[in-house]
């Protein structure tokens, strides 16, 4: 190996360099960042077991929201048909209504869970045994996954307060008709 091929490699080694540090410059230049604004929106997380002003502050709220038992003395069974739709790709409502993807759903309320004649339930949803009532499905219709880890029902969960009670207002008034809870 001579020098002019050694010239060659470190040339083309040191243009790389220059190449590299060159469009980190130019980018910085044309994309600028700036700082957060000291007047913007802050970002509280809720605390731990230890507890601080912002976590008991958000338990606080939501001990101060309405109880199931009051959001179901007020829910409306025709926006729980409209909330139901959303379910209506995997289940049924009619009465010996067919079993899709998931159980028909017709009286619901009051029955043991996966106890669905002809459909074949995961394990996690056959093992968590028990009953359909207002409390449980509530839970469950909140986010189906973290209620039963392992269950094979995909659905994200309805987030809305409102949004549950009315669909479980509406499933109670398909055959179930269990006696609502009493508010205080």
């Amino acid at each position: 190996m001579n020098s002019f091929e050694f010239n060659k490699i470190a040339g083309a080694l040191l243009f790389s360099l220059l190449v590299i540090i060159g469009v980190q410059n130019l980018s910085s230049v044309l994309y600028t960042t700036e700082a957060a604004h000291p007047l913007s929106y802050p970002v509280e997380v809720a605390s731990g077991a230890g507890g601080d002003a912002h976590g008991d502050a958000g338990a606080a709220e939501v001990e101060a929201g309405p109880t199931l038992a009051q959001l179901l003395a007020s829910a409306d069974i025709t926006k729980g048909a409209k909330v139901a739709k959303k379910c209506a790709a995997c289940h049924t409502f009619d009465d010996g209504g067919a079993n899709k993807v998931g159980p028909n759903l017709y009286g619901v309320l009051g029955q043991p869970m996966a106890q669905t004649a002809g459909f074949n339930y995961s394990g996690a949803m056959t093992d968590i045994g028990g009953t359909w009532d207002f409390e449980t499905l509530d839970i469950y219709l909140q986010k189906p996954s973290a209620y039963i880890p392992g269950t094979a029902m995909s659905f994200a969960g309805l987030r809305k307060a409102g949004d549950r009670a009315n669909l479980i207002a509406y499933l109670n008034s398909l055959g179930s008709n269990v006696a609502l809870p009493a508010t205080e």
